[in-house]
């Protein structure tokens, strides 16, 4: 019975000490990663910037297929959230802040545990640098959790680079695997549409898009207009050594509608016209290769581009429909002026002993709103 009284004593004495050692442990942390990424950094901003992917990557969700995310109705930058409850405890992300191609700022709960978490994109030799970093204050649990685990580095720190491992497993197949094919001659026929029109730099298109579509997708759900076919963008002018274009988002229409003077949605029509298809699928990150090899062919086939507008790209299958990036299909169109048919052996020289296929007929993709 004495014995027992000892280890009882010992026992108690042993908590006591432990209780003492973790109450004068410090309770603040910060733990910071980095690796890098062999992907774009446009294409890897992105990636992260939208919650959707973040079970594909982050390894609380990779490691529990039995994890629970629920995901807030936006997804990409500032104000997107999500809340998970996994077999490692339960908590929460949410975005306050971003920059673009740049950096994301967030707050992390995790098991009662506050954090200001940051993460940095830097272009470097192989990639892109991503550091993720953590600073915030433990509960007194979770001083013991990581008194017996590394420290915050232990747990936390292992969690970042387990994901950023999986961030460039995951975007070196999707990033990275793509296809360009130039289709030839199409026509395209008449379309009606919904525009909102600006001037952008190159690198806040897609950011810009996304928000215009979702504009315009509500505008139609809210006035009943029907939509008709995949959203689109017209390029007017398209300067690569400015890196700046003037562009029209659009969304295709059934039928052309009259809208009150001053909104900044317009409703137009694009007439019928020429061109020269090309499809990438894939990431959009690639779509400068595609642009590139339409041009090789429009000089190669001697066809001249018709300066009504630039180019146009439809966007057939993207994020909405599938979150795998290498599966996305874009359409790049090139208008192009109709050749005289009196004289054909100026447009394509004999010596060449090429043709230039007859136009296809292209037909409205159906919608999928």
């Amino acid at each position: 019975m004495r014995i027992l009284k000892y280890l009882f004593l010992l026992l108690l004495l042993s908590l006591v000490a432990l209780s003492i050692f973790v109450a004068t442990q410090k309770g603040e942390f910060t733990v910071e990663k980095s690796k890098i990424i062999n992907s774009p950094k446009s294409a890897v901003f992105n990636y992260v910037n939208d919650t959707k992917n973040w079970q594909d990557w982050n390894s609380l969700a990779v490691e529990d297929s039995l994890i629970n995310i629920i995901l807030s109705e936006i997804t990409i930058g500032k104000g997107s959230s999500f809340t998970w409850d996994g077999k490692q405890g339960t908590g929460d992300f949410q975005t306050t802040n971003t920059k673009e191609n740049d950096s994301i700022n967030q707050t992390m709960n995790f098991n009662g545990n506050a954090a200001e978490v940051s993460m940095y994109f830097k272009d470097t030799i192989g990639g892109t640098k991503v550091s993720w970093k953590a600073k915030g204050k433990m509960g007194f649990m979770y001083k013991v959790l990581t008194a017996f685990n590394g420290g915050a580095s232990g747990i936390i720190g292992s969690m970042f680079e387990k994901s950023l491992n999986n961030l460039d497993k995951k975007l070196d197949y999707e990033i990275n695997t793509y296809s360009v094919k130039v289709d030839g001659l199409v026509n395209r026929p008449e379309t009606f549409y919904l525009a909102q029109t600006f001037t952008s730099e190159f690198s806040k298109v897609g950011k810009n898009s996304g928000i215009v579509f979702s504009k315009i997708t509500s505008f139609c759900k809210k006035n009943n207009i029907a939509i008709s076919g995949k959203p689109f963008i017209i390029y007017h002018t398209y300067d690569k050594i400015k890196e700046l274009t003037k562009l029209s988002i659009c969304i295709p229409i059934k039928d052309p509608i009259f809208i009150i003077e001053g909104s900044d949605i317009s409703s137009k029509t694009l007439p019928p016209f020429q061109a020269v298809k090309t499809t990438l699928t894939g990431d959009y990150s690639h779509n400068k290769k595609a642009l590139d090899k339409t041009e090789e062919y429009l000089r190669s086939k001697y066809l001249t581009a018709d300066a009504t507008f630039s180019h146009l790209e439809i966007y057939t299958t993207g994020k909405t429909e599938i979150n795998n990036p290498s599966k996305w299909t874009t359409e790049i169109y090139y208008p192009i002026r109709p050749k005289a048919a009196a004289k054909p052996a100026a447009v394509i020289p004999q010596s060449t002993g090429e043709n230039v296929s007859q136009p296809k007929i292209e037909k409205e993709i159906p919608s999928e709103f």
